[in-house]
């Protein structure tokens, strides 16, 4: 397996971790704790901290799947594997300085990391053409 594979998958990974703050805040609100028969209806509750960690959760499905194709993409049309893995480790860290932006409400840095995560995938599909 190359390094853009393994930084697919810790891409994944962080899929689910960023899921314990989110479960955290459902710990803590209300007076029933977190309420696995409604989760949804519980999430729409969330206020502050909790309603940025359901966001951080929700925007990794919506960019991991870019970088998953990417990742391919690049590894299907043989693309440079340096500057691939150097594109691929540069997604996950976004990824990882994203998620803490959001939980400390640090709406600049977490956009300019977004971005940077969004040109990495581009990057990967610039590099397998």
């Amino acid at each position: 397996m190359t390094y853009p594979f393994y930084c697919l998958f810790a891409a994944m990974l962080l899929l689910y971790l960023s899921k314990i703050p989110l479960a955290m805040a459902m710990a803590k609100e209300g007076t029933r704790g977190y309420d696995n028969r409604h989760p949804r209806d519980q999430q729409s509750r969330l206020t502050g901290w909790g309603e940025r960690a359901l966001a951080a959760h929700l925007n990794g499905f919506e960019i991991t799947p870019v970088f998953a194709a990417a990742v391919i993409t690049a590894h299907l049309f043989q693309a440079n594997p340096w500057w691939s893995a150097v594109w691929s480790a540069v997604f996950v860290l976004s990824r990882v300085i994203y998620i803490v932006a959001y939980l400390r409400d640090i709406n600049l840095l977490r956009s300019t990391v977004w971005i940077i995560g969004l040109v990495s995938c581009v990057a990967l599909f610039v590099l397998a053409m």
